[in-house]
C-alpha cells in the first residue's frame, strides 16, 4: 500500500516580485532544470503524480465567509514571509521515503517544503 503526500514549495515573499513572476531569473532556471531531472527519476519509479507551479499571490483572490455570505476579494491580504510557490503529488511507500525525496528536492531548489498526507477514502463520509 503507497500514501500520496501533497508537497507545498514556498519561497521568499521578498525574492518573488510581482512585476517580474513570469520573467524567471537565471538561477531559478537552474534550479528548475535540476527538479525537472529528479522528477524524472520519480516518473521512473511510479512515485510522481503530478506538480505544478503557482501564480503570484498578488493575481490571487481570497474567498471568506462573512455575515452577508461568502465574498471573495483580491489577494491573500495577509503580511507572508513566505509564499506558496508550487505543489507536487507522490504516491509512495512511507513518510520516510516522502522526507528523503523532498530532501533531494530541497537541495536542489533552495526553498523549504512542507509534507502533507493526503487524506484517502479512510475520510470519507
Amino acid at each position: 500500500m503507497t500514501v500520496k503526500y501533497l508537497l507545498l514549495s514556498y519561497t521568499p515573499a521578498a525574492a518573488w516580485n510581482a512585476a517580474t513572476a513570469d520573467t524567471p531569473s537565471e538561477e531559478a532556471l537552474a534550479a528548475f532544470a535540476g527538479y525537472q531531472r529528479f522528477e524524472q527519476e520519480l516518473i521512473e519509479t511510479g512515485e510522481f503524480v503530478s506538480s505544478e507551479g503557482l501564480g503570484h499571490p498578488a493575481v490571487s483572490t481570497t474567498v471568506r465567509r462573512t455575515p452577508a455570505g461568502p465574498v471573495a476579494t483580491d489577494g491573500p491580504f495577509v503580511e507572508l514571509k513566505e509564499v506558496l510557490a508550487s505543489f507536487a503529488v507522490i504516491d509512495v511507500a512511507s513518510q520516510e521515503r516522502a522526507v528523503e525525496i523532498v530532501s533531494r528536492m530541497v537541495e536542489v531548489l533552495g526553498e523549504p517544503m512542507e509534507i502533507r498526507p493526503i487524506m484517502g477514502e479512510d475520510f470519507a463520509a
